[in-house]
């Protein structure tokens, strides 16, 4: 089963998984709570699970899957973390994937998964649950929002309320952070790591080396085929290009 908000993202996986040819999508859930359900339904072997959805997370399913009468399914996460957030999934077949997710990852991923399967025979249930419990409480520990970001300012560090930032960029290796009346270097190293730290719902990824507060847009323009740029509320009127897998997404939020 997959999960995800995104349906994107969930299509884009699933036609990834149907290419290897020895996997079958049973369902797909666009939230937590439609997982539950479907969960019940078909009772699945392994879930691919979006850690950031509204209303439940990733970690909640997670936690009310381990309290089902039916066998758990093995869980791996699909997530924004880079691996130094998420290291702790690093225990037997219990995986993760970043997106965009790479082919040749998502197959080490099931590899691990066929491994856990048959080796579950052999495992006792409650060592399963114990040990997902435990992967699954200490992610949620780690999943804290900051609501101030430090920037690097010349030769000071600044504090900024999250909500203050305009957009983030990637250039030359360095993440840029701007806000209306400062704008700095964050000590974040990837953008996936700064976005882990933000609202999922007000901080868009849209472009790989771009992310922007959404309440922050000052104007879209219409670009070539049918794509947009995002003039931003900075002083700069800084545009930012949408790239053509977010575009669906930002039509849909503002009913374009």
């Amino acid at each position: 089963m997959v999960v995800d908000d995104e349906q994107l993202a969930r299509d884009e996986l699933c036609y990834q998984l149907e290419r290897l040819g020895d996997v079958q999508v049973v369902a797909q859930a666009g939230n937590g709570f439609e997982a539950l359900a479907a969960a019940d339904r078909v009772e699945p072997d392994l879930v691919f699970l979006d850690i950031q959805m509204p209303g439940l997370s990733g970690f909640e399913v997670a936690r009310r899957l381990l309290n089902r009468d039916a066998d758990t399914p093995v869980v791996v996460f699909v997530t924004a973390f880079d691996q130094h957030a998420i290291e702790a999934f690093e225990v037997n077949a219990v995986d993760y994937l970043l997106k965009p997710v790479e082919a040749g990852r998502l197959e080490q991923a099931l590899a691990r998964v066929r491994r856990r399967l048959s080796l579950r025979l052999n495992l006792a249930p409650p060592d399963v649950n114990n040990q997902l419990e435990r992967i699954v409480k200490m992610m949620a520990n780690r999943q804290v929002r900051r609501e101030q970001v430090a920037l690097k300012v010349g030769e000071r560090f600044l504090l900024v309320q999250t909500d203050e930032i305009i957009y983030a960029s990637l250039a030359d290796e360095s993440i840029n952070i701007v806000t209306a009346q400062v704008s700095g270097t964050s000590n974040y190293r990837t953008l996936d790591e700064l976005q882990a730290r933000l609202d999922p719902e007000v901080f868009w990824r849209v472009h790989r080396s771009h992310l922007v507060n959404i309440n922050k847009i000052k104007e879209i323009v219409p670009w070539f085929s049918r794509n947009y740029i995002l003039r931003m509320k900075d002083a700069k009127s800084t545009e930012i290009p949408v790239s053509r897998a977010q575009t669906r997404r930002l039509r849909e939020y503002l009913k374009l």
